[in-house]
């Protein structure tokens, strides 16, 4: 076996690979961009070596940087993580000829599956089913508004190196398929350095449904099943379960043995990924494209069939056979796997970026409950890479026990100091559409059609929440009373009767201290609070009547922001009289904002497409924020005319900077 591997890669998916290689009593090298060098991966591996300044192209895409740090290391092989170097053919093939082992498949393998096109044209020859569309790089976008017109919409422009929703989009028209050219032509340039484009129809009710495979230098194959990545925004996956809903043994047969038949005709060795989109009415199946590395959602076919993926990898590199058969592949309950990303739901998903305040992940529970991560608390979440933090896995006997699982995990999972998209999606696993299976790729697009508002999930018993402000709000003034020295005598006064504010809903509560805890009764329903919970701590954790419970609570001034199922409130807990006075204060106004366009994230302005002087209309394109390796269009909200362009492309910007000025 390897005795020393290097992982070419960072963050979460390096933790990941240093922890198998770690038990299987490998040496591990970390290679670091400078923004990296306090990183959690770099502390986890036995050697780290710093190979450039902060941008990818500068570190983490430098092969001649990478091939030097084996050397200097004594690195017999290399594991490329996802995304980076992972599919590319150029730095397998560089490091074969070095003597240097690729933790994945040979050059030729990536060569041919890595490029979109070609990997479609060698699916047709394997007998694979495969989407009706053009599969030759388009010159610009005039022809690909032409093409799309041809092949009818809706299409979509794919970049033929693109992966990670990167270099995608989909056009219901001329306008989009012109302006979504575009875009994919920037993004897979800068992401993969290859803006090749191609268009094949969109799919519609899609599934995403994608089949693990794994192939060994001795020709054996396997197909370990299915994963259902069907959740997505702009294209980008938010929950991955296994098996899916949507399978049955039947169709998971076919896909299983079409993909197989596809790794075998390019002499597959590693692990692999066969994504298809079916048809939700006629469960008719399509190739979308062969993933030549290990994917982000793995997690939750190795928690359903027993098998560590990352360690088969490595021993197919070495040259073993496959441990079984396709006979031994099994399915055992079922995983879902969120991924914790650094993102505002409440901004529309803007990238949030910063110092990791507060990092309290639930605790991990074996073959319950899995957190891979490449964050600490105090950590930084830098612009210059993606915006995951961590990826949070649940396994259960059923569907159902893994969704409650998922939901009690999601409410334990404490971030602050930078935004996260836990509220939406713990609002997710909510949601009945989801409860049901009965979902497609357009699920979030048609379901929060004008964005997320926590306030909007609905919560079984709102009372509740506001009992535990209460409960909240007794005991700060029992601490206050601690550390205030009253006198013997003089003991503060707690009134029994307070009235919560949430939103425009006031609660009367009524308290009455109990042997363990409060009785808090609201019209005609009382709740027994009982817990351990001190004043300060982010995670409540008791029970409601016997029942347990976990929240998120913290004060904010006279406010108690509490988050729970998705939904976040900040109620007032007040006496009477405070809330009666409350009531007969006016109303202050916000500032009109409306005639400037605000940068909504920090990042990188790469465009401004307007002049001074320009009038525009509710719709158009005003400028292009690069953030976390996305293009960001900013469109004007209304008419207007430009007034000033403040910021300049090139400029690096924070939220809320202003960049036009609007007369």
């Amino acid at each position: 076996m390897f005795k020393k591997i290097l992982i070419a890669n960072r963050g979460e998916i390096a933790c990941r690979v240093i922890k198998t290689a770690r038990k299987m009593g490998i040496a591990t090298v970390a290679v670091h961009s400078e923004a990296d060098q306090d990183a959690l991966f770099v502390e986890m591996a036995d050697e780290a070596v710093c190979i450039g300044p902060a941008p990818s192209k500068e570190s983490y895409l430098a092969m001649d940087k990478i091939i030097a740090a084996c050397k200097q290391t004594g690195a017999e092989a290399v594991h490329p993580g996802y995304g980076f170097l992972s599919e590319n053919a150029e730095f397998s093939r560089r490091l074969e000829e070095q003597g240097i082992k690729f933790i994945g498949p040979k050059h030729y393998s990536v060569a041919k599956m890595g490029d979109k096109i070609e990997s479609k044209k060698l699916a047709i020859e394997a007998g694979v089913n495969t989407i009706p569309g053009y599969n030759d790089a388009i010159a610009g976008p005039d022809e690909a508004v032409e093409i799309a017109k041809k092949i009818g919409y809706p299409v979509m422009i794919k970049a033929s190196a693109g992966g990670g929703g990167k270099g995608l989009r989909v056009a219901f028209n001329d306008k989009e398929a012109h302006e979504g050219f575009a875009s994919c032509v920037n993004e897979a340039r800068n992401a993969f350095g290859d803006d090749r484009v191609f268009i094949e129809k969109y799919v519609l009710e899609p599934r995403h449904i994608e089949i693990q495979v794994l192939g060994d230098s001795h020709g054996n194959y396997v197909y370990l099943n299915e994963r259902d990545c069907s959740i997505q925004r702009r294209h980008q996956k938010v929950i991955e379960e296994a098996p899916s809903p949507f399978v049955d043994p039947a169709m998971r047969k076919a896909m299983g043995e079409q993909a197989v038949a596809l790794a075998r005709a390019v002499n597959y060795e590693s692990a692999g990924t066969v994504e298809f989109v079916v048809s939700g009415a006629t469960k008719e199946f399509y190739f979308l494209e062969m993933n030549t590395r290990l994917q982000v959602e793995h997690p939750v076919t190795e928690l359903i069939t027993g098998l560590d993926l990352v360690e088969q990898m490595i021993r197919v590199a070495y040259g073993e056979k496959l441990p079984i058969s396709q006979a031994d592949v099994k399915i055992d309950g079922w995983a879902m796997e969120c991924r914790i990303n650094a993102e505002d739901p409440f901004r529309g998903f803007l990238p949030s970026t910063g110092r990791l305040v507060k990092f309290q992940p639930p605790a991990e529970v074996d073959g319950q409950v899995r957190v891979d991560t490449g964050v600490y608390e105090g950590g930084e979440i830098s612009m210059y890479y993606d915006s995951m933090i961590a990826k949070l896995i649940v396994h259960g006997a059923n569907r159902e026990q893994a969704i409650e699982r998922m939901r009690d995990a999601l409410n334990a999972f404490v971030i602050r100091g930078i935004s996260s998209n836990i509220p939406f999606q713990a609002a997710l696993l909510q949601h009945p559409r989801f409860c049901s299976g009965l979902f497609n790729t357009g699920f979030i697009a048609e379901e929060y059609p004008k964005g997320f508002d926590a306030s909007m999930v609905p919560h079984d018993d709102p009372a509740l929440l506001a009992a535990v402000a209460t409960y909240a709000r007794l005991r700060y003034i029992d601490r206050v009373v601690q550390i205030d020295g009253q006198l013997a005598g003089h003991g503060r006064k707690v009134a029994s009767e307070w009235v919560v504010v949430m939103g425009d809903q006031h609660y009367s509560m009524s308290v009455v201290r109990a042997e363990g805890g409060l009785e808090i009764t609201h019209k005609d329903k009382t709740y027994r609070i009982a817990s351990n919970w001190k004043f300060g701590e982010l995670l409540f954790k008791g029970t409601v009547n016997g029942v347990p419970i976990c929240l998120q609570i913290e004060r904010r001034g006279l406010r108690y922001r509490i988050a729970h199922f998705g939904l976040q409130v900040e109620p007032m807990v007040m006496t009477v009289n405070a809330a009666r006075l409350l009531s007969l204060m006016p109303t202050k106004l916000p500032p009109d904002l409306s005639k400037f366009l605000l940068s909504p994230m920090p990042g990188l302005l790469r465009e401004v497409a307007v002049a001074v002087g320009q009038e525009v209309k509710a719709g158009e394109k005003l400028a292009v924020i690069e953030a976390m390796k996305m293009e960001n269009v900013l469109r004007a909200e209304q008419d207007g005319k430009v007034k000033a362009i403040v910021a300049k492309p090139g400029a690096s910007l924070s939220v809320d900077e202003v960049i036009v000025e609007f007369e």
